[in-house]
Order: structure tokens, then C-alpha cells, then sequence
């Protein structure tokens, strides 16, 4: 069959992966200059390594992800470096400071829950999840309202609600407790990457995929998706038709309502319907190290007042040395789309996050900035609401021939490129059938 794919993202080379394996013409077209979507990067003079424009890692549970890689015989290339985790905590008699909480040592010394039952219970409310398999009954409450039944109103205030509210502000109050769940059944606290950074697998999966023989062309904005008279699809890239037998949308799901207005009113429907968080990530070059203690993760409450919602010392994980002696920060943040840092330039923004450094390290001053880069997307954290499963559109659209593979699909996990290498598959093994 010739198949079409929208986005060279993980997701997308994974199902051209699979396809071309299976013997199928494939094209990927992808509207940026470079393979990576989401997990794109950038890269400056001097520098070995990729920067994440929207920071990553893996975690030692995935599977999907380093499966895929172990099959490329690529394995070799991932690194677990290990870094440092820390929550803010802000006592009677302080001003706030950070303390390490990357492990069972380090939640048992965390002074935010004194020494008493709210720590009992914070822990046998995290053993309890992250041995649980069954996520569906926790998917018809909300995190709120299971959290301060079973861990109380001071654990969940100050351990799990300012990560609710940092990942999704006004739908706080209405995030399903599946999500909780799977994000504490799947992760681990060893992070990974790849050598070279994330931009560095995606040019070498793209690099391979071309050798064995699928077309990636950049710059190749899909502009619509139709059935074709004769039977098939239609496919308008760049003003261009051009004619496949199958086509895999792996894009947000209001560019796919956007690409093919003859899905049925319904479907177009629940597509629109599905709520998502925005991002805004600032990255930093600065010309010293910003923690002298080396931290690497600031986990920081919108409550505290800080301008973002976690601030990151990457070459805390990877070595300055891979950036020409740079050392490089991210400060990030998931927002509604319309929020006024979508609005603001570099230096603007820069301005607002200025106090905010300055309260992780008070030393930090702008003449230690060498470079600033702003990234910004309207499409990073999709929202489950209660009985979000009946909301989870189906790999197989209803237009013949069309399929979607997106993160707003691999619920209840939440998003990351291993789940899209797995929806990816996933959808390559469904197209494959039809046959």
C-alpha cells in the first residue's frame, strides 16, 4: 500500500518503521525543517550536543521507547546519568528553600509533611498506587476529591495539588485520579537520554528510515485530507495533491478536525472537545553553574509565587562540556492557550523570570545570560476529565482509510515519547490489517 504520515515526530517514525518493515511506500511529511517534533532541539556554534526546545528524558520503565532502540541496536547510546530531584518547601520561619526528593531516603527526611501520620499516610497512598493495576474505577473521581479522602487535606495540599495546578491551572479540580495513578505506577527516578541529546535519535531514526526507503520530506505542511473519487485519499501538502491508499494524522486533535472537515459532525465534534495545556519554555546559556549544590529538577508550587512551574539545570544531567563550557538552564511552564507569555518576546519574558531565578540562586544576575531562546506550543498537556475513556478517539477515524495516532490518545498515561512510539506501533499494526 502507499501510505501517507503527517508529523516525523516519535510517534509518526515509529509507525513508518513498522509499515516499511511490512513492506509498504511510505511518505512522512513534516511541516518543520526537522524530525522530532515536541522532542525537536537546537543546537549553537560550539555545542556537541542538541538542546531540547521542550525538555525530555526517559525513564528506566520505558519500554516502548527503549525497546525500540534495543531493536535498532542503538542501545548502547542511551545514557542514565544520575541526577538530583528537589521540592520547595516554605516553613513558619523562613522564606522557602528546596530539599532533595528523588528517592525513599530523601521523602522520608522531606520536612513539608512533618513526622507524623501525614507522612504515614503520604506513603501508603504512593505504595498503594504504584501497586494497583486497575486504573478504570480511579478514572470516575477526580484527583481532588480522591486524594483528600484517602491522604488528607494536608497531604494532598501540599504534595499533590501544586503538581495538579501546575500542569493544569483552571482544570485543577477536574483532572481524573487515573492520571495520578499512572504517572506514579510508570515512572521511576532514573532519567535517561540519548548521547547527543533527543535531536540526536531523531536525525539517526530519521537518517535510518530513509534507508530503508521511506520519503521524510520537511517543510511539507498537510493543508487537507479528502476520500478520493476513485477510492483512497487525497492528500494536500504544501497546495500539492497527491494520492494514498492510507494516511496517519499524528498531529494535536484540532489540526486533524482542521485537515479533514468531512469526518462525520460527531466525531469532528469530540475531536474539538478534547482540552489541552499549552507551553512556554525559556532556555538559558548562562557562563556559570546556576546550583552550587548541583541540582538538576527545581520542583516548584504555582503558590510560591515563582513566575514559572519548574526550573531545570540540564547540564546538571548532561555535562557543560557537550556546550562548549554553557551551562543550560530551562524554565518552563504549562499554560492556557492565550495566557500573555504567549505573547511576550525573549527579553520580555526573560524580565518576568529574572526574580524567580534569583530566588533558587540570589547570586543570579543578567550578566550571566549568553543566550536566550523562547519555545512555545499550544498543544503539551492534554486534560482527562472524569470517564475520560469514552472521550479517547479510535485509531481508525471513520473517514476509510484515515488514522490518528496522538498523545491525546495514550490516556491514561500521560504524554512522552514513549507512549507515542507505542501509539505509533500500535496504529502501523491496526493500518496493516487492512490490507
Amino acid at each position: 500500500m502507499k501510505i501517507a504520515i503527517i508529523g516525523a515526530g516519535f510517534g509518526g517514525m515509529a509507525a513508518a518503521y513498522d509499515l516499511r518493515r511490512a513492506g509498504h511506500a511510505v511518505t512522512i511529511y513534516e511541516a518543520a525543517e526537522q524530525a522530532g517534533g515536541l522532542a525537536a532541539g537546537f543546537k549553537q556554534p560550539g555545542w556537541d550536543w542538541w538542546v531540547d526546545k521542550f525538555y525530555h528524558h526517559w525513564f528506566a520503565s520505558d519500554k516502548h521507547m527503549l525497546g525500540l532502540i534495543e531493536e535498532l541496536g542503538w542501545s548502547d547510546q542511551v545514557l542514565f546519568p544520575r541526577p538530583y530531584t528537589v521540592m520547595y518547601h516554605q516553613g513558619r520561619d523562613d522564606d522557602g528553600r528546596f530539599y532533595p526528593f528523588d528517592s525513599i531516603l530523601a521523602a522520608l527526611l522531606y520536612p513539608g509533611l512533618g513526622w507524623g501520620l501525614d507522612k504515614i499516610r503520604f506513603g501508603l497512598v504512593g505504595l498503594y498506587l504504584r501497586l494497583s493495576s486497575n486504573w478504570r474505577p480511579l478514572e470516575k473521581t477526580t484527583v481532588d476529591a480522591w486524594m483528600r479522602k484517602w491522604a488528607g487535606d494536608r497531604v494532598y495540599e501540599r504534595m499533590w495539588l501544586p503538581l495538579v495546578q501546575g500542569k493544569f491551572g483552571p482544570y485543577a479540580k477536574d483532572v481524573n485520579m487515573a492520571w495520578l495513578w499512572a504517572r506514579l505506577h510508570a515512572r521511576t527516578t532514573r532519567l535517561g537520554t540519548f548521547e547527543g541529546g533527543f535531536q540526536a535519535f531523531a536525525d539517526q531514526f530519521a537518517a535510518h528510515l530513509s534507508e530503508m526507503g521511506v520519503r521524510i520530506l520537511f517543510n511539507a505542511r498537510a493543508e487537507r485530507i479528502a476520500t478520493a473519487a476513485g477510492g483512497g485519499l487525497t492528500l494536500t501538502v504544501n497546495s500539492a495533491e497527491q494520492h494514498f491508499d492510507q494516511a496517519l494524522v499524528t498531529t494535536s486533535p484540532g489540526l486533524l478536525a482542521k485537515l479533514a472537515p468531512q469526518l462525520p459532525e460527531d466525531y469532528l465534534r469530540g475531536l474539538l472537545g478534547l482540552h489541552s495545556m499549552g507551553a512556554v519554555v525559556m532556555t538559558l546559556a548562562l557562563d556559570r553553574q546556576l546550583s552550587a549544590e548541583g541540582y538538576y529538577w527545581y520542583n516548584i508550587p504555582k503558590s510560591a509565587g515563582f513566575p514559572f512551574l519548574a526550573l531545570v539545570e540540564h547540564t546538571n544531567f548532561v555535562p557543560a562540556e557537550h556546550f562548549g563550557g554553557d551551562h543550560i538552564i530551562y524554565c518552563g511552564d504549562y499554560l492556557e492557550v492565550g495566557h500573555e507569555y504567549f505573547s511576550l518576546s525573549e527579553e520580555e519574558l526573560l524580565e518576568r523570570f529574572i526574580p524567580g531565578i534569583q530566588r533558587v540562586n540570589p547570586d543570579f544576575r543578567r550578566e550571566w545570560v549568553k543566550g536566550v531562546w523562547v519555545h512555545k506550543t499550544h498543544y503539551a498537556q492534554p486534560v482527562p476529565l472524569v470517564d475520560h475513556s469514552a472521550n479517547i478517539p479510535d485509531i481508525r477515524t471513520p473517514l476509510p482509510g484515515l488514522y490518528f495516532a496522538s498523545m491525546s490518545q495514550v490516556y491514561p498515561w500521560d504524554r512522552g515519547t514513549n507512549f507515542a512510539v507505542e501509539i505509533g506501533r500500535k496504529a502501523a499494526g491496526i493500518m496493516g490489517q487492512q490490507v
